[in-house]
């Protein structure tokens, strides 16, 4: 004979497992996905707001400062030296230098 206690185990741990889930998606959600999000917004504004004379870094690692931003276009002309210019794509722009952490000698 089923007593009352063992026939309500296995509700319990149903349930359980389900907080368990929430809160598993929950943490996912506040460590991985919304900071991620923050940055995405944050280059996403960053690239919407270059202008001539801003200093770049791009996602090869070359630096450069911003010669010409085309509007309605994708993609800006950057000088890396001396008479020396690229067109890249603007989603390829991933940092400002003088955001970038600085080595301590």
């Amino acid at each position: 004979m089923i007593t009352m206690l063992e026939a309500a185990a296995p509700q319990g741990m149903d349930w359980s497992f389900w907080v368990m889930i929430a809160v598993m998606i929950l943490i996912m959600w506040l460590f991985m996905w919304r900071p991620e999000s923050k940055r995405r917004k944050q280059m996403e504004e960053f690239r919407k707001n270059l202008k001539k004379g801003d200093k770049i870094i791009t996602a090869g690692g070359i630096y450069g400062v911003v010669k010409e931003v085309k509007e309605g276009e994708s993609s800006i002309l950057i000088e890396v030296d001396s008479n020396v210019t690229l067109r890249i794509d603007k989603s390829m722009v991933v940092g400002d230098p003088a955001a970038a952490p600085q080595e301590k000698k």
